[in-house]
């Protein structure tokens, strides 16, 4: 199906390559040579496919290491990122066969599917999102550790206050810090709705904070302000990349549980071109959030759900459970529906999915969502919900007859 094709087999240090071009009448001619992964090796690499005049390229996703080279190639071939378990599936491998010569064979072919890769300003947005939620989760972690500190000095400080790092909380670490032991001083810190918990605030923090305590505190609460100026500093980064993106971001912040920052992930993960998916169904198949098949003997069972994007997965999960808090919309309900048979966890995978097939179609057709409301399914299925509780009614023993109120 294709003349000229390369398979590269990519490592660390070095880049092994199998050009495959038309031979003498039928036949079939193979190049192999291996190449460093320095950018001037991946320049040598891109003039000698250019010389055998290649026009398609395939490669597997090792990690991080494919990244350079399907940087410097994608301007000048075409380039497919291939999943190792699609290669897996294709029957008909040699053992004796090298992996960049298999790769090249299957892709003259035409049976190797490329991944996803989005443009420049999307990979750049995607890089910064992520960066950004990995700080994040670091400084949670670093206040589960300054949590830590303070129940072994026997400071009881979360048991009254929901959040030890806010303006009262964050008050009282710092005076413990620098000296001061006496509970009723610490507790006069408190601001706002704390000040009604004066006594319970004394009582918690009578502990045992130690000079020990104090050196491992203050060295906490300085890297929770560095990690909170670099989640500042993500932030701009990542408003100015979203600027040529600000219509589709306001376009998703119109679904229920969808803020600035979900739509920020969302973007950034998936683009804004849908073409790149044919369907709202395969979008949620390549986020892994698409139902399980498990079919056998002609019977459905309940599957799992693939493997997918984790970062889209879970900035759609933490929305879905903001959406099912939504009074009277439609993802409440839909929860409440699936909840009681299925439980809470498919539910909001249910929940999750139904929003990225509404993010699909917002984007693909440059329209804003309309809510449904809580009543959806009621008006959708009135006739079959009069049958349900009058057949439940009549196994009682009553005599049912329905009246149109509005008669």
């Amino acid at each position: 199906m294709l003349e000229r094709v390369a398979g590269l087999d990519v490592h660390r240090d070095t880049v092994a390559a199998c050009v495959r071009v038309p031979g003498p009448g039928s036949t079939r001619q193979k190049f192999v040579q291996t190449f460093g992964t320095t950018t001037g090796d991946l320049i040598a690499l891109r003039d000698w496919l250019k010389v055998h005049e290649v026009t398609h390229v395939a490669m597997e996703s090792t990690g991080v290491y494919w990244k350079p080279v399907y940087y410097i190639l994608e301007e000048a071939f075409t380039v497919l990122l291939v999943n190792p378990a699609h290669m897996k599936n294709v029957p008909g491998r040699k053992t004796d066969v090298k992996d960049c010569e298999w790769i090249a064979e299957l892709q003259e072919h035409g049976l190797l599917n490329g991944s996803f890769i989005p443009p420049k300003p999307i990979r750049d947005l995607r890089d910064l999102t992520r960066r950004r939620t990995t700080v994040t989760q670091e400084r949670a972690h670093e206040v589960q550790r300054l949590h830590s500190v303070l129940q072994d000095a026997g400071i009881k400080l979360s048991s009254v206050a929901t959040n030890i790092m806010g303006v009262s909380g964050r008050a009282m670490i710092e005076a413990l810090v620098k000296g001061t032991k006496d509970a009723e001083v610490l507790a006069d810190l408190a601001k706002g709705r704390l000040k009604a918990k004066l006594g319970e605030l004394r009582k918690a923090l009578e502990g045992r904070f130690r000079g020990h305590h104090a050196f491992l505190a203050s060295r906490i609460l300085g890297h929770i302000d560095y990690l909170e100026d670099e989640i500042a500093e993500m932030d701009r980064a990542i408003e100015e990349q979203m600027r040529p993106f600000a219509e589709e971001a306001k376009r998703l912040e119109t679904i229920a549980g969808v803020k600035r920052k979900t739509a920020e992930k969302v973007i950034s993960e998936i683009g804004v071109n849908m073409k790149q998916f044919p369907s709202a169904k395969h979008l949620a198949s390549w986020a892994g959030l698409c139902p399980g098949n498990n079919e056998s003997a002609g019977k459905h069972k309940s599957g799992r759900t693939r493997k997918g994007n984790l970062h889209l997965r879970a900035a759609l999960v933490e929305s879905a459970l903001a959406a099912t808090r939504t009074r009277d919309s439609y993802f409440s309900a839909q929860y409440a529906r699936i909840m009681r048979r299925r439980g809470h966890r498919k539910a909001v995978i249910a929940v999750a999915h139904s929003i990225l097939v509404i993010a699909y179609h917002l984007l693909s057709r440059g329209k804003t969502y309309e809510e449904l409301g809580r009543k959806f399914f009621e008006q959708r299925d009135k006739e079959a919900i009069q049958r349900r509780c009058t057949q439940q009614l009549e196994r009682l023993g009553f005599k049912v007859t329905l009246e149109d109120a509005a008669a």
